[in-house]
């Protein structure tokens, strides 16, 4: 006698969770997950004891200060940001030998402060355009020196250059939230 076999519907989703593991580990290790990269700034290193006090003339340094409107006082004036990086530019390098700007550019020393409530958009701002001043006198220096643009120069030549005219921004600790210059 033949028997019939009754055929079942069913799928076996046994595999089913197997494979989905897979994938998941599959698309957990070939993802690549963007990270903020912020500001970067090289810190000094840190010392058991507190260093040595330093020794510096009113005349090379140039503070500027942000206030939590985001408005700039620099060396006890206000002033916009359009004209930071050139009044930066002139404070370091000081061409004419004017006695109210740095004696030369080794001695030159920017205070960044900022006021707790500053917006982080205007620090920013405020800190690219110290830095942008930095970067056109390595620009000129190079042409000045080599006939060259500073990117096509050797690491060598960099070097020199920011050897000659370093990039030294201070940052103070912040003032309290709300006050005024």
């Amino acid at each position: 006698m033949a028997t019939k076999r009754r055929l079942s519907n069913e799928i076996n989703a046994g595999s089913m969770a197997d494979i989905a593991f897979l994938l998941l580990i599959f698309f957990l290790v070939t993802t690549t997950i963007s990270e903020d990269k912020g500001v970067l700034v090289r810190l000094p290193p840190w010392l058991p004891d507190a260093p040595p006090p330093l020794n510096v003339r009113q005349r090379n340094l140039y503070p500027v200060f942000v206030n939590a409107s985001g408005k700039l006082l620099v060396r006890g004036e206000t002033m916009e940001l359009a004209q930071l990086k050139s009044h930066a530019k002139q404070f370091v390098s000081n061409p004419d030998k004017k006695i109210n700007l740095s004696e030369n550019p080794k001695k030159a020393v920017i205070i960044l402060k900022n006021d707790r409530g500053t917006p982080y958009a205007a620090y920013l701002e405020v800190y690219d355009a110290l830095k942008a001043a930095y970067h056109e006198l390595w620009e000129e220096s190079a042409m000045a020196r080599y006939g060259k643009e500073w990117g096509s120069i050797t690491a060598a030549s960099q070097k020199q250059i920011k050897d000659d005219i370093p990039m030294v921004i201070s940052e103070s600790e912040p003032t309290a939230y709300g006050e005024e210059y």
